[in-house]
């Protein structure tokens, strides 16, 4: 029987085996290396893009509280307006008001009574004046009373002085008559 010695196709056999392990070795570690560093890449990607959403969202946030704060400040702009306006149209109302009331005093004046001073503070009107009787003084007060432009009168003094006639002192509030209703 002839001997045939394998040993030397063994060897490289094994050889060549061991060089494309060696070779399918590198190239899977080649290949994982590449997917970790794909995987990586796609994560820093995505990263990168929440970090600019971030951004964004503070950015906008930002203009947004900028606006709500301008229009906090327009609001109270609007409430200063409002009241400047509130109140400027209470004095055109009460303008003619005064000349009213002074119309009114006239109108309540009975005979032999005179006024020597009239004065307004806020919604109160002082009268100081001489009357040629008690009487007279009683009779002003009625009239004033029954005004709709005055409440009741508050009277203060009455003196008689050397000439014989009656200096009084009182006071008025001044009150707005409702509006009727339908009118």
């Amino acid at each position: 029987m002839a001997t045939i010695n394998l040993r030397p196709w063994r060897e490289e056999k094994s050889k060549e085996r061991q060089k494309h392990f060696l070779i399918n070795l590198g190239g899977a570690a080649l290949f994982a290396g590449a997917v970790v560093l794909g995987i990586g890449y796609y994560f820093d990607v995505m990263h990168d893009r929440q970090v600019d959403r971030n951004d964004y969202l503070k950015a906008e946030s930002a203009k947004l509280d900028k606006k709500l704060k301008e229009i906090k400040e327009l609001k109270e702009k609007k409430q200063r307006l409002l009241a400047r306006l509130d109140a400027i149209q209470q004095l055109q109302a009460s303008r003619p008001i005064i000349v009213r009331n002074f119309d009114e005093l006239v109108k309540v004046l009975p005979d032999g009574i005179y006024y020597s001073r009239v004065s307004r503070k806020a919604n109160s009107i002082g009268i100081n004046g001489v009357a040629e009787d008690k009487l007279d003084v009683s009779n002003l007060m009625r009239n004033i009373n029954s005004s709709i432009w005055f409440g009741e009168p508050t009277l203060s003094k009455v003196k008689l002085s050397k000439e014989g006639l009656n200096s009084f002192s009182l006071s008025l509030p001044v009150v707005t008559p409702k509006e009727k209703k339908g009118s």
